[in-house]
């Protein structure tokens, strides 16, 4: 049987991606194999000597300790765009709500239960609604930062609402590019797009490039009445200097998942309480992703959407499975393939893949290897982890 530990409440749909005749899931389960969990800050003391893989069914995973995981040979993996509807349509919500005062709308009409007559509640409801008079959409400029998953869907919304959308990611892969409308026009750098925008709308993970990228410093090159949108994450806003912004006439209004206690005073910020994935939807196709990710390393070491792996898929030919972690240095595999040479095994297939200082093979032989077999390679120099594949479900 594979253990798989809990971490959190992981949608039903996604936990009957295991095969009860071959997995045991729990959260108090003990010599775990694998770990999935949501939000929980996993610790290290949390990751058994047995863990071969953690995944978080969402995109970011800085709740995770990747860097020791991948120390330990363990693979990492993230969800992306399980959630990107989810996110999407809750920045459709936030350019509605910066755009007209909404919010400000309801809380008005909900402080007057005490009237109770129609003529003087319609009267007064004709007298105040010029106060939360607001603009369209329509022909203004969204500046969309970060062109993943979400990030081209969001484009791609601001398109379909009238809208001319200025598009900027100095890392935006290929298959990014195909998926993005031609009619988003890109620009050459971060300043150019944030002078331009009515509205910019953050899509960009948390890394030393990205940390406190809305700084003071670029804030001056917003337009005052511009609407700033964070959904990504709180990391890459400068929370103080957008309360300085706003409170200084050099930005209109910040929209953001993400409160904080400088932000929550601040009349011209609408914050939510971290909602942008939580729906049905995104939860359960997060935790599918996550189950059959999970599944296909197991059962065939399969890699797809790690965040410290390469991707590396082999279909599974008949003979006996290894996988194998290295550091990424010169005739590593060389060396690998002496051992199991000198043992006369035949090599089916294989596939060998590197990622910064990590890589990552999986071979088929045609006899299964014993264990001394193993412990040679695993006593090279470089090796971080050696593990035969052998099926545990009927």
């Amino acid at each position: 049987m594979y253990k798989v530990k809990t971490f959190n409440s992981i949608a039903l749909k996604g936990l009957e991606q295991f095969p009860r005749d071959c997995y045991e899931v729990a959260s108090d389960i003990s010599h775990p194999d694998a770990i999935v969990l949501r939000s929980h800050k996993l610790a290290l003391d949390e990751i058994g000597p047995d863990v071969q893989c953690v995944a978080r069914a969402g995109a970011g995973v800085n709740n995770i300790p990747v860097e020791d995981c991948t120390e330990r040979g363990i693979v990492v993996f993230n969800t992306p765009g399980a959630n990107a509807n989810a996110v999407k349509e809750l920045v459709i919500a936030g350019l509605l709500l910066g755009s007209r005062d909404i919010a400000g709308g309801i809380r008005f009409v909900s402080e007057l239960a005490d009237i109770q007559s129609h003529i003087e509640l319609n009267n007064l409801l004709e007298k105040e609604k010029k106060r939360f008079k607001g603009d369209e959409l329509v022909g203004k400029k969204l500046g969309v930062v970060g062109l993943g998953a979400i990030g081209s869907l969001v484009a791609e919304a601001g398109l379909m609402l009238g809208m001319e959308v200025l598009g900027y990611d100095p890392a935006i892969s290929v298959q990014a590019a195909w998926r993005l409308p031609s009619e988003v026009r890109s620009m050459e750098n971060l300043q150019s797009l944030v002078s331009k925008a009515d509205y910019i709308s953050l899509h960009l993970p948390v890394l030393d490039s990205t940390r406190g990228l809305i700084n003071t410093d670029l804030l001056a090159c917003f337009k005052p009445t511009a609407r700033l949108m964070n959904f990504a994450r709180a990391e890459v806003v400068d929370s103080k200097a957008v309360v300085h912004a706003l409170q200084n006439n050099q930005l209109g209004k910040y929209i953001s998942d993400f409160p904080s206690p400088e932000l929550i005073a601040e009349p011209n910020a609408i914050l939510m309480p971290h909602i942008g994935a939580s729906t049905i939807e995104a939860e359960e196709n997060c935790a599918v992703m996550a189950a059959n990710q999970l599944r296909d390393f197991l059962e065939n070491g399969n890699i797809k959407n790690s965040v410290n792996y390469p991707t590396l898929v082999l279909e599974k030919s008949p003979g006996y499975r290894v996988a194998i972690s290295n550091r990424n240095v010169p005739k590593m595999l060389g060396s690998i393939l002496e051992k199991i040479s000198a043992h006369d095994i035949n090599i089916i297939d294989m596939l060998n893949k590197s990622r910064g200082e990590i890589a990552y093979t999986l071979m088929d032989l045609e006899q299964e290897p014993s264990a001394d077999i193993l412990a040679e390679i695993a006593a090279i120099d470089g090796i971080i982890s050696v593990h035969a594949l052998e099926s545990r479900c009927p």
